[in-house]
């Protein structure tokens, strides 16, 4: 489904659908042409615009243009994937419909055609610190003004938005090699306009955001199944003990998963007594930073923000409120991804499932005793990717920005934190449906029923498969 931008309704779920080639298609740019209108009428001293940029902003100069695209398209290292780069455009594209900015309207068609040919701008990874995305807008700006190729889709494939985008971003437009490459020459005016965002920074929050919120999901159904697994007591999801909407969602979800049991025990450890305060706290720290980074993207960062009849200058690029939001879940991942790796240390256990232990076909044997090793791997990983990013300062430019959030750092490790959760989850996943199966207790996931001592990896690499189904479910 084509995801329609309209500067005010963009979701997370949607930048991870245009991101992976939906397209998207343009709603009003009534706001976006009003801040433009405006814009060729101002008077006086206007940031980038009559005025150099950072420390150079006392300095009375023509607007830079070319000049500042090339000067700050200066990132480094490898170059972002082709998903990451074609979601940066998608956001930046929402919020020029915001309006605010005062760049050409003529432009957004432009943009939106590139997003539905997929063609992305060749991004650099280092080269942010949660003032702006200054490097990998330039690129982009390069692009558009014909200074930088565009890297063309990894697939020759027409995406599903090249076949329905609006009308506003031109014809269908596969990737034929006749069809012109999207072009727009930038006016002077416009070169800091466009890149004064943090586009790239949100374009990962809301692709990890939507990735993460997929396997907290999941994480339910897996534990559900660990439950079963060790016929671990009830009492604890009984809607009289919940506090909260989150907490009482969870146990609400696992008692309907679960169905009934036979505890053996009057308490569980807590990777099952408390995991509906545990987990219902990383669904809270996910609920707060979807709609932070929601907010962002629907609204207009500019510097300046041109609105009623004038040019405001401002401090809105900057993402504090948003890297407090990606720091506080990272952290709230590692809790849930700890007590997934406790309730898997119970499934090795025969003093909660009565089976061998390591749930080994025969006295002696390994099993999945190597589940643990793998499990804890990740979560170390967890561990280091939820260092809090707002702990650091910058003073740049002269002493004139004397403050960073280091926001892409946080967006960037919220993204890479999708795949260690992701393997910690696969790791109690494959031990539960063995404890089951080994339980006589019926279980329909696809999993290798092989008791065998014998290699794993195939085993995670499925179950990871499964976890977004599980999460639908």
């Amino acid at each position: 489904m084509v995801v329609l931008l309209d500067g005010a309704h963009l979701t997370c779920e949607q930048v991870d659908r245009a991101a992976h080639g939906s397209g998207v298609a343009l709603g009003s740019t009534a706001r976006a042409r009003a801040a433009w209108r405006t814009a060729t009428l101002l008077e006086g001293p206007v940031y980038g615009r009559t005025t150099g940029v950072g420390a150079n902003k006392d300095v009375e100069t023509e607007a830079a243009g070319l000049d500042l695209l090339r000067s700050h398209a200066g990132g480094a290292g490898p170059r972002i994937e082709e998903f990451r780069a074609r979601a940066t455009l998608v956001v930046r594209l929402n919020q020029l419909l915001a309006g605010g900015s005062g760049v050409d309207p003529a432009l957004l068609p432009v943009l939106a055609a590139a997003v539905n040919r997929g063609l992305t701008p060749p991004i650099r990874t280092y080269g942010a610190i949660g003032t702006g995305d200054l490097t990998a807008l330039a690129t982009t700006a390069l692009c558009l003004v014909g200074e930088l190729a565009w890297r063309p889709p990894a697939r020759s494939t027409r995406t599903e938005g090249a076949q329905a985008e609006s009308a506003q971003a031109g014809p269908p437009a596969g990737t034929r090699a006749d069809e012109p490459v999207p072009r727009f020459a930038l006016a002077a005016g416009d070169a800091l306009p466009f890149i004064s965002s943090g586009a790239a920074t949100l374009a990962d929050a809301a692709l990890a955001c939507h990735r993460l919120g997929v396997l907290l999901a999941a994480a339910t159904a897996v534990a559900a199944r660990s439950f079963l697994a060790v016929e671990a007591s009830l009492e604890p999801l009984s809607p009289v003990v919940q506090r909260g909407p989150e907490q009482t969602s969870v146990a609400a979800e696992l008692r309907d998963l679960v169905g009934a049991t036979s505890p053996r025990r009057v308490q569980d450890p807590y990777g099952y007594r408390a995991f509906p305060q545990i987990h219902g706290a990383a669904l809270d720290a996910l609920r707060h930073a979807e709609r932070t980074v929601a907010e962002e993207m629907n609204a207009a960062p500019e510097n300046p923000l041109i609105a009623d009849g004038r040019a405001w200058h401002n401090g809105n690029f900057h993402s504090a409120r948003v890297a407090l939001a990606l720091d506080a879940l990272r952290a709230a991942l590692v809790q849930t991804a700890a007590v997934s790796a406790a309730r898997l240390a119970t499934l090795n256990d025969p003093a909660h499932t009565g089976l061998l232990p390591f749930l080994a076909e025969r006295p002696g044997g390994s099993g999945v005793m190597i589940l643990e090793y793998v499990a804890h791997s990740a979560l170390a990983e967890l561990r280091h990717l939820a260092a809090p990013v707002t702990l650091g300062g910058a003073v740049l430019s002269l002493g004139t920005e004397d403050h960073a959030s280091f926001t892409p750092q946080a967006a960037r490790s919220a993204l890479a934190a999708v795949e260690p959760l992701e393997i910690v989850l696969a790791c109690e996943l494959v031990a539960s449906v063995r404890t089951l199966r080994l339980r006589g207790v019926p279980c329909d996931l696809p999993l290798d029923p092989a008791l065998d001592d014998r290699p794993l990896d195939a085993d995670l690499d499925v179950a990871r498969g499964l976890l977004p189904g599980l999460a639908v479910r």
